[in-house]
C-alpha cells in the first residue's frame, strides 16, 4: 500500500486510528494561524503514546530555526515539514530530514521542486492558506516531475484512485478524512484505506 500521511493530528484517538488503519505517519500543525494548530504540550502527550515505527511530522509555517529546533526536540519529532518562502534559510540546520512544501500553480514551481536540496511536498498554491485547502492543483502539470515527491492538496475517497495511479512517494491526506478542522472522521480514514487496498490487490 502506498505511504499515508495523516495531517493535523490534534488528538490521540485519530492518531491512534490512523496507525491501525496503516498510516506510515502522523503529521502535527505547529502554525497558530491555522485552524488545525496542536499545542506543542498536546502533541508532545499524544507522541509518547504512539508505536515507534509511526512517522511523526511536524509542520511549520515560517518558523525560525531555533524555534523549530527546540520544539521538534521538546515534542519528539521524526520528521520536519516547513512552508516558507526561503528555503535556503533552512539548509543544514536540522538533525531531522526536512520536508519542503511547493505551492503549485505553474510549471516554474514544479521545477522549483524539481530542484530542491530537500524532499518535495507538493500542493495547492492558495494566498491565504499554508496547505489544508481541501482543494487540488492541476496535476497535469507533474508531468515534468523527474523526482520523488509527496503529493497533497483535497486527496479524498473521490480522487484517490487518480493520486495513486500518478505515483507519488507517498500521499498527504487531511481535510480528506475530516469531521470538521482538527477532528478526523473515522469512517471516511476506513473508507479510504480500504480503498488503497483495493488499488494494492489489482
Amino acid at each position: 500500500m502506498i505511504r499515508v500521511k495523516i495531517c493535523g493530528i490534534t488528538n490521540i484517538e485519530d492518531a491512534l486510528y490512523a496507525s491501525h488503519l496503516g498510516a506510515y505517519a502522523v503529521g502535527f500543525v505547529f502554525f497558530e494561524g491555522s485552524k488545525r494548530y496542536v499545542s506543542p504540550e498536546t502533541a508532545k502527550n499524544i507522541i509518547k503514546e504512539l508505536p515507534p515505527f509511526l512517522v511523526k511530522v511536524g509542520v511549520f509555517v515560517n518558523e525560525k530555526p531555533d524555534t523549530i529546533s527546540k520544539l521538534s526536540e521538546y515534542v519528539g519529532l521524526d520528521r520536519i515539514q516547513l512552508h516558507t518562502d526561503f528555503p535556503h534559510k533552512y539548509e543544514n540546520f536540522f538533525p531531522q530530514q526536512i520536508i519542503m512544501a511547493y505551492r503549485i500553480k505553474s510549471q516554474e514551481d514544479v521545477e522549483l521542486a524539481n530542484n530542491s536540496k530537500f524532499f518535495p511536498l507538493l500542493d495547492r498554491y492558495d494566498e491565504k492558506e499554508y496547505g489544508g485547502t481541501g482543494k487540488t492543483f492541476d496535476w497535469s502539470l507533474l508531468k515534468g516531475l523527474k523526482r520523488d515527491y509527496i503529493l497533497a492538496g483535497g486527496i479524498n475517497i473521490e480522487n484517490i484512485d487518480k493520486a495513486v495511479a500518478l505515483n507519488p512517494y507517498a500521499i498527504d491526506i487531511s481535510s480528506g478524512v475530516e469531521q470538521h478542522y482538527g477532528k478526523k472522521d473515522h469512517k471516511k480514514m476506513f473508507e479510504i484505506f480500504g480503498k488503497l487496498r483495493e488499488n494494492q490487490k489489482i
